[in-house]
């Protein structure tokens, strides 16, 4: 038995050469590899229903039992390949599991994609004598490559966070590594196990070693869409903002009404607040809060059919109410440490003391401006200050609401005197009341300082927010009727 592993798995992909690492390994004295033990359709290898003395049923009723059946197979090491669309029930088990050696197998992804077609369109899956290769060429779909493309590299970046999530590490090995004896022989040994190849297994041959623009019918469509492809991730942001918990005891549930709001700090909470006090006839004090994660269970299975919805709010918005309730005023609820160094530190033209004769708009104007740099250096983990959920982005906000449950409603801001009542009549209420318009901001509404500059900024600051959630220029709300 290795003494570093008790089992082995291939973490690969359809036409990465799987097939002839598994070849190779079972050549080596002790080791086993079982096929594909844990796909869908069959047992190991193709029209196999059986495997370790297990049915197709048996493995599909309980497939931790064909795992443990690998575990403790006969030999020095066995294992087995696992694609993405094997059973995932053995997925996390195996991936939380030490003793489990993951070896990710990777290839070029348009080698790979182009092979899939072909053998898919030849039947063709394994070639050992060449005589009997069949030749084709496919023709390349931009949009099926690009939706492979998208599948493939979530399957590794799934294994490759919980690797490090988990602090392990896998052998990494390439599909072009696959002609190397000492890269072989040296995951041999990182298996743990005493013996070597002497040479490589040559019972499988390459099916399509031509470029990959000989093997598609439209060489100069297929150079076209790659061309577009974004392989260095040039419009992709690195986020440093950090995860967010999902602040169960924040959550607002009525008073006799099945439904629950789940906050996104934003300012608008003492709006909805109102409103499902005014659903029921009570006071806002009746609503439930401050509960834990298993009385929230207890309450949603206490209430079948119940909703659950949030709100949210421009980031230009939002972003004014925070530093208007929490930075620009020194008395309760402000964060006085964080309003000293933004003063200090950062010399934001912020009096000591905010009164109507020493704080003007332009200095307002100013101010903000300058709130909204920081927020984007703070968000990118540049700053000492912590990354307060008054001002953090509404999209980790959210993932962090998604951890624990889903609301499966989404309301903006301007949308609240539609959306609540529409809900509030799905849930049986003939005539609910009209939410309410939260105040304007003091001293300075957001409406009297607002232009192109401040709106790029907070574009800047949020972009995660703005491309995920499809945020334009802000507009202000106004009462129905208002003009």
């Amino acid at each position: 038995m290795s003494a570093k592993f008790d089992y082995f798995v291939i973490l690969a992909a359809m036409r990465t050469g799987s097939n002839l690492l598994e070849a190779n390994l079972n050549a080596l004295d002790g080791v086993t590899c079982h096929g594909e033990a844990f796909n869908p359709h069959f047992a190991g290898n193709l029209k196999s229903d059986n495997l370790l003395g297990l049915t197709l049923e048996d493995r599909d009723a309980d497939p931790m039992r064909l795992l443990k059946a690998i575990r403790s197979a006969p030999g020095d090491i066995n294992g087995f390949r696992y694609f993405e669309g094997h059973d995932p029930r053995v997925l996390k088990p195996m991936l939380n599991d030490p003793r489990c050696a993951k070896i990710i197998l990777t290839r070029n992804p348009l080698d790979s994609y182009l092979s899939l077609k072909i053998a898919q369109a030849t039947q063709q899956w394994l070639l050992k004598n060449v005589k009997r290769r069949v030749d084709a060429q496919v023709a390349f779909d931009g949009k099926e490559f690009s939706d492979y493309l998208d599948r493939t590299q979530n399957h590794q970046q799934t294994v490759h966070r919980h690797l490090q999530i988990t602090g392990q590490t896998g052998f990494f090995i390439t599909y072009d590594d696959l002609t190397e004896l000492d890269v072989l022989n040296g995951l041999a040994a990182w298996l743990g196990i005493e013996a070597r190849l002497t040479r490589l297994d040559d019972t499988l041959k390459p099916q399509n070693p031509a470029p990959a623009v000989s093997k598609v019918t439209n060489p100069d469509e297929m150079k076209q869409s790659l061309s577009d492809q974004d392989r260095f991730g040039l419009h992709r942001s690195i986020s440093f903002e950090p995860q967010r918990g999902a602040a169960v005891p924040l959550y607002v549930a009525a008073a006799r009404s099945a439904l629950m709001y789940l906050p996104i700090r934003c300012g608008i909470g003492p709006v909805i607040n109102q409103w499902l006090a005014d659903l029921d006839g009570c006071r806002t004090d009746d609503l439930i809060t401050d509960r834990n994660r298993k009385q929230v269970r207890s309450w949603m299975q206490d209430h079948p059919g119940q909703r659950r919805f949030t709100v949210l709010r421009h980031p230009v918005a939002r972003a004014h109410t925070a530093f208007c309730e929490r930075v620009l005023y020194a008395g309760p609820g402000s964060y006085k440490m964080v309003r000293n160094y933004l003063r200090n530190r950062l010399k934001l033209p912020i009096p000591g003391q905010v009164r109507d004769n020493n704080y003007s708009v332009e200095q307002h104007y100013e101010a903000f401006s300058a709130f909204l740099d920081f927020l984007r250096l703070n968000l990118n983990g540049q700053t000492p200050i912590r990354v307060d959920g008054t001002w953090c982005s509404q999209f980790k906000a959210l993932e962090g609401i998604a951890s624990f449950t889903m609301p499966d409603l989404v309301i903006r801001e301007e949308d609240l005197t539609t959306a609540l009542p529409d809900l509030a009549r799905k849930m049986g209420h003939s005539n609910p009341p009209q939410p309410g318009l939260r105040a304007p901001d003091e001293p300075f509404a957001l409406a009297q300082i607002y232009d192109a500059q401040l709106e790029s900024l907070a574009a800047e600051t949020y972009q995660r927010d703005y491309e995920a959630f499809g945020f334009g220029d802000w507009v202000p709300i106004r009462p129905k009727g208002a003009t």
